[in-house]
């Protein structure tokens, strides 16, 4: 792990072992994930440059404690607003994501679909995912509407793009190719 987030998420993470609650950490982070793709406004607290990081500090301490977190993650949180990096949270979540599923054994791979998948569609794309990796999956869910159908699948560098979207980019390039 590179960069800002890597070295805030390795942080977090050896302290989550240290203090024996890495499956408790990974579950809040998924909510506070949740929480920031859900809410625009608490999205807009943590990319804000305009507020101050004392404001940003006692408005996540706030939400957090409301929220249930746990001290861990509210220090953790703290620390990354007092040093002015909230903005990259969501890439901390997902670095600390990495390291978890690295740590189980896992693979993590990011699924971006047009509509969000149930569990039985969720459970059948791990399935096929496990099956053709040969190991076990991770899978984080994204949506995007303007897929259109389909999916897009990333494993690490690679990437499988089975989306409608480009399918009809494609039909329309070699369109242009004839005409």
């Amino acid at each position: 792990m590179s960069g800002i987030a890597g070295r805030y998420a390795t942080a977090l993470f050896e302290l989550a072992v240290s203090e024996k609650r890495l499956d408790e950490t990974a579950a809040e982070l998924d909510r506070l994930r949740d929480m920031l793709e859900e809410s625009a406004d608490l999205d807009r607290l943590v990319r804000s440059p305009v507020i101050s990081r004392e404001e940003q500090g006692k408005a996540m301490a706030t939400i957090l404690e409301q929220a249930g977190m746990s001290p861990l993650v509210r220090r953790f949180v703290g620390v990354v607003a007092q040093n002015r990096r909230l903005f990259t949270l969501r890439d901390m979540i997902r670095a600390f994501g990495q390291l978890l599923a690295e740590h189980r054994g896992e693979v993590v791979a990011e699924v971006t679909s047009a509509n969000a998948l149930n569990d039985s569609q969720l459970a059948a794309v791990k399935a096929s995912l496990a099956q053709g990796l040969g190991r076990d999956v991770s899978v984080e869910t994204h949506v995007d509407d303007s897929l259109i159908g389909g999916l897009v699948v990333k494993v690490g560098s690679r990437m499988i793009d089975s989306s409608l979207r480009t399918k009809l980019q494609n039909i329309k390039f070699a369109m242009k190719e004839v005409g």
